[in-house]
This record gives C-alpha cells, sequence and structure tokens, in this order.
C-alpha cells in the first residue's frame, strides 16, 4: 500500500467503546456453537421455503442527513428516494434500507437495555467489494469502528452509525467449506486484521464510491428471552435454529447461517420496547402467496397476531419489534 492508502487503513483499528464489550461477549459465545464432531451432518429443515431473503430495515432517526451520509458515502448504498422526513437506500433499485425522521426532537435514544436492533448486516458478494466498503465507512467515520472477525462462514467488520445502531458488514466464505453438525452451524471468531484485508484485497486501488451487488444478509436482535424468540421465530414464522450459544440463538431458511438472530447480552427480561430512535420493522420476503399463507397459518396455531393482507402479512415479535413479511416482488 502507498502512504496514503496505508495511511487511511491504520485509521480502522478499533477505538474502545461500550459495544466492544458486547462483541468480545460475541466471540466467545460464538465458538461454542455446533461443536458436537460426532453427530449427524447438515442443517435442519426450515418450515419456510426456498427464495428466501431479508428485506429492508426501518430506523427511526433524529439525524435524518448524517445517518443518510453514513450509508451512503460509507457503507456505499445509494439513495433510491429522499424527502425531508424519509429516505429509501438500496443497490440496483433494490429496497434494502429506510431511514424515517424522528417525529419529535425530544424523542428517546434507543436503549442498549432494551429489546431493539443489534446490527443490520450487510452482504458483500466479494472481498473486494467488502474491502471497499470497509475503508469507505473507516474514512468517512473513523471512530465508528468496532471490531472484526472470521467466524468460519463469514469475514465480518462492525461499526456503530452516528446514532449507535449496529453495523456488520461481511462476506460470505464458500458455503462448501462450512461445517454443519446436528444440525447446527460452527460459526467461529478468530482475529481478522482489518488493515491486512484491505491490503490483500483491495491494494492500493481506490474505493468505489457505491457498492455493488449488496444486500441485507441477515439482522441481529435484541430480546428479552431466548425460549421466547424461539417460538416467534422458529415455531411462528417458520426459522430454523442453525446455532445456538450462551445468550444467542441464531435461525435461518434453506440452510443458511443465518438470517436473524436474538441475543439478550445486554436486555435479558426485557418487556415491550418502549418508543425510541433506532429500529422500527425488520422486513422478510418469501417467494410466494402459499409462502406467506403458511407463515399466516402457522402464527395462528401459535395464537400470535397478526394482519394478513394482499401479498403482505405483519406482526410484532415478543418484544414489540415490527415483523413485515411480504411476497418478493
Amino acid at each position: 500500500m502507498d502512504k496514503k492508502s496505508s495511511h487511511r487503513a491504520d485509521r480502522l483499528r478499533p477505538k474502545p467503546r461500550a459495544i466492544t464489550v458486547v462483541l468480545t461477549v460475541l466471540a466467545f459465545a460464538l465458538a461454542a456453537c455446533g461443536t458436537n464432531a460426532a453427530a449427524v451432518q447438515g442443517p435442519t429443515s426450515s418450515a419456510l421455503g426456498p427464495g428466501l431473503r431479508m428485506g429492508p430495515v426501518e430506523l427511526v432517526t433524529s439525524d435524518l442527513e448524517g445517518l443518510h451520509r453514513f450509508y451512503t458515502e460509507g457503507v456505499g448504498l445509494t439513495t433510491l428516494s429522499s424527502d425531508e422526513d424519509d429516505v429509501i437506500l438500496g443497490t440496483e433499485g433494490t429496497e434494502l434500507f429506510r431511514l424515517i425522521a424522528a417525529g419529535s426532537p425530544d424523542a428517546a435514544p434507543d436503549d442498549y437495555s432494551q429489546a431493539g436492533l443489534y446490527h443490520s448486516a450487510f452482504l458483500f458478494p466479494d472481498a473486494t467489494e467488502l474491502a471497499s466498503a470497509v475503508l469507505r465507512t473507516a474514512t468517512l467515520k473513523p471512530d465508528s469502528f468496532q471490531g472484526s472477525s472470521d467466524h468460519k462462514v463469514s469475514h465480518a467488520f462492525y461499526f456503530a452509525d452516528p446514532e449507535g445502531n449496529g453495523v456488520e458488514l461481511y462476506a460470505d466464505t464458500p458455503e462448501d467449506t462450512w461445517e454443519w453438525n446436528d444440525g447446527l452451524v460452527t460459526m467461529g471468531s478468530a482475529a481478522l486484521d482489518p488493515n491486512a484485508y484491505i491490503a490483500t484485497h483491495l491494494g492500493n486501488r481506490t474505493p468505489n464510491a457505491s457498492a455493488k451487488d449488496v444486500s441485507m444478509g441477515h439482522v441481529h436482535l435484541r430480546g428479552g428471552d431466548l425460549q421466547q424468540a424461539e417460538e416467534f421465530y422458529e415455531d411462528g414464522l417458520g426459522f430454523a435454529v442453525t446455532a445456538r450459544s450462551q445468550g444467542a440463538i441464531f435461525l435461518a431458511a434453506n440452510g443458511y447461517h443465518h438470517h436473524l438472530a436474538v441475543n439478550t447480552w445486554s436486555s435479558a427480561g426485557a418487556g415491550k420496547r418502549p418508543d425510541s430512535l433506532g429500529l422500527r420493522t425488520v422486513s422478510i420476503h418469501v417467494a410466494d402467496v402459499a409462502e406467506l399463507d403458511a407463515v399466516a397459518s402457522r402464527l395462528t396455531a401459535h395464537k400470535i397476531p397478526h394482519e394478513l393482507g394482499k401479498g403482505t402479512l405483519t406482526t410484532q415479535d415478543p418484544w414489540g419489534t415490527g415483523i413485515t413479511v411480504r411476497v418478493a416482488g
């Protein structure tokens, strides 16, 4: 790397912030996932069928301009539409993220002792695109970097946006290298040097101004109780548990390592979420109307309140986080 690139990469070194403690918990927790070497190989089948993908995450913010800049100039999303109260972001015309201006200047900040968003995880198609996003984001907001890890199934870099909402930028490792034992995937947490990663995969090249082929890979939530989370997200919505650890569960459809996760590391025992900044809604896209109807039938069978409309179902998880399931367009 030249001096300029090296200087920018050096700014990636983590800063001591409270969320780093939680990331340390994540490292130890993931190291314990899926380690039964004598068990049967392969993921557990999910009730949700092929074609599922995560849809846009909606955040309420008191700093619409600041978050807009972070997710475009840093993460690399494209502005699909924008006005003074609402910004829709995505890539190649696909909506991935929505920022909504808070209705009051006195809106309470997100409280990490309550349920809510742990991080939105943007999936990049390859290491070059990921390295570009990491360098863009760290150059724009050097103090936002929280850590990085080789999770075996993915390479991940963690940030916090200007209001403290967690952000993961990651790329998957080849699927045929993932290790499954008794339906659970092994997710480690080995050291991953961001400077070396950028040097290896980007070198002296300048990152593109925007990301290509990025998607919402998974969403990681804070909840109050793991059993309740499992009953709602597995029994109700139809995901399969793919990993368990102390204080967290990971869930997916179709053999992915995880589309959703819920932890109680800072929010154990939390009740219904108060009105605040931060997460409003998580969206899930399913393949067709039959799949949507099946979700509605499961929710009905488990007495989980929901509303089913034309191509869309809305419900809330046990802590009041909005969940929208819709047929992919």
